[in-house]
């Protein structure tokens, strides 16, 4: 019984994080970067010094690695982050947010949050939104440790 729920859970939740991404896709406020892109930005945004190793910043987008690295190379082509050797490790690389990124993620940050509001917000009461926050945290936590 038990890994019916499980299984009947994990469809809701794929099933509402589908029908939730291709709206905010769809309605994405910015010509400038690709949602992907964002995501990317986002992630850089709250590491310290809003700059990260690439292996990890690989760890919070949902994307492959090679789809990652090809993407930091368009970003950095453009002027919104920057790539440098990590000085603890050679064959590392860190990628850091530059001030004309970090202006544009902030720019489109604000408009995107409207759009967040408007399909996430709109459909659950302040109570169901702590509890969704809640429960999320507690899924990723619980599958990261195991």
């Amino acid at each position: 019984m038990g890994s019916r729920r499980a299984v009947a859970a994990w469809e809701a939740l794929f099933r509402a994080q589908v029908h939730v991404m291709r709206a905010l896709s769809s309605e994405f406020p910015s010509k400038e970067i690709s949602l992907n892109e964002y995501d990317v930005l986002f992630n850089l945004t709250r590491q310290p010094e809003r700059r990260a190793r690439l292996r990890d910043l690989n760890k919070h987008v949902l994307l492959t690695q090679p789809s990652v690295s090809r993407l930091i190379d368009r970003l950095v082509s453009r002027g919104y982050v920057s790539k440098s050797e990590d000085p603890n490790d050679a064959r590392g690389t860190v990628i850091a947010i530059t001030d004309e990124g970090y202006d544009l993620f902030r720019a489109v940050a604000l408009r995107h949050m409207t759009t967040i509001s408007q399909h996430v917000g709109d459909a659950l009461d302040d109570d169901e939104l702590a509890q969704l926050t809640a429960l999320c945290d507690k899924l990723r936590a619980g599958v990261a440790s195991a």
